[in-house]
């Protein structure tokens, strides 16, 4: 029989905030970029990746981005504006799931982020819920760009249960992407690979998992 499940851990983008990466990239092209290669180039790849982990500032990620896109000129507001767009809303009835959640779990958030758009959406998490920050929604919510780690590295998974005391069979993973539910299953958590038109509040009834989800 399996443990029974005690905390949850939720990916952030995708999971509980809408997101669409597409949106940035349209926004791009409309100003020449090519962006068929861009996802796939090295260093496109470097640069995010030093800037989820929090090893490059905002400043030098946005002189390093603009130079890569051949956007040297464009304005610091603007190219905030334009990264910004991707996130698109957390939806009222979300928080209200994660709240009822928590009567019944742990629950965490993990997230590969930055921090241009950790300010926007915890601005929105302040404004239209009136939490200060993830810690109070979450029993605690650990961000890359804070911990300088990513997924799918196992030692961002490795913290959060090392800090938190979770056992790893008693521990929930709700993530959209499929490297980082096989890293969770690696490490023997438990997994729920959920799609984007999934909606996450329907894994739960009245707060808990719903029989069959995992």
């Amino acid at each position: 029989m399996s443990a029974k499940i005690k905390n949850i851990i939720f990916d952030l983008g995708g999971v509980v905030l809408d997101i669409d990466e597409t949106i940035v990239y349209r926004e791009l092209e409309k100003m020449g970029v090519d962006i068929h290669k861009l996802p796939h180039s090295k260093e496109f790849i470097d640069i995010m990746s030093k800037f989820d982990t929090g090893i490059y500032t905002a400043p030098t990620f946005r002189k390093r981005m603009k130079s890569l896109l051949g956007q040297e000129r464009m304005t610091d507001q603007k190219f905030d504006a334009i990264w910004n767009a991707m996130l698109l809303d957390i939806p009222r009835e979300r928080i209200e799931a994660l709240e009822k959640v928590k009567k019944h779990y742990k629950i965490f958030l993990m997230s590969n982020t930055n921090v241009i758009h950790y300010e926007l959406y915890i601005r929105d998490l302040q404004l239209r819920f009136g939490y200060n920050e993830f810690d109070d929604l979450f029993n605690k919510s650990y961000f890359s760009f804070a911990e300088h780690l990513e997924k799918p590295d196992p030692r961002f998974f490795e913290l959060i249960l090392d800090h938190e005391g979770l056992v790893p069979e008693e521990t929930l993973f709700i993530d959209d992407t499929e490297v980082n539910i096989r890293t969770a299953q690696s490490l023997g958590i438990r997994t729920y690979h959920i799609r984007r038109d999934e909606l996450v509040r329907n894994l739960f009834e009245n707060g808990v998992l719903k029989e069959g989800v995992i």
